[in-house]
């Protein structure tokens, strides 16, 4: 029989309340235990001290008999400083996945597609801006007799 400190859950719906257990590793979560030894409330503030209970005495016991904590259980006792948890390590935690990257990558391209299209754009503006700049040059000569010689028709 191995034996586990653990967590077994109580509490209503939406409202988690734990007791720490010690139970056989084979037992449901919330099924049949060996002994309660301490409680835990997670809707507590961190710094308050009701919201870790643990009988120390009891825990140094079964830990003598060979039980082993859970990743959670650990780190209360090492919190009360009956076990050492070890920190760890994972660098890849951190990194995206392979969805938000090429979700990433899509729209750099859709960003340097609207960029080149906008440029464009400009560049066609700056276009037609000169060429009617010139040739309005080229009628103004025409426009500026036209109305010399329709002022000249009204004159007479």
């Amino acid at each position: 029989m191995s034996l586990k400190i653990r967590l077994a859950r109580a509490g209503a719906k939406k409202r988690p309340f734990y007791r720490i257990v010690v139970a056989d590793s084979r037992s449901p979560r919330d099924g049949r235990y060996i002994e309660k030894i301490g409680t835990f409330n997670p809707l507590l503030p961190r710094d308050s001290e009701e919201r870790v209970n643990l009988d120390t005495e009891r825990a140094k016991h079964w830990l003598s008999h060979g039980a082993l904590p859970t990743d959670r259980v650990l780190r209360f006792l090492d919190a009360e400083g009956l076990m050492k948890r070890e920190p760890r390590l994972n660098p890849e935690k951190a990194k995206p996945g392979q969805k938000r990257l090429d979700r990433e990558e899509e729209k750099a391209k859709a960003a340097e597609e609207k960029a080149k299209a906008e440029e464009e754009a400009k560049q066609a503006a700056a276009e037609a801006a000169a060429a009617p700049a010139e040739e309005p040059a080229a009628e103004e000569a025409p426009a500026e007799e036209a109305p010399a010689e329709g002022e000249a028709e009204k004159a007479e």
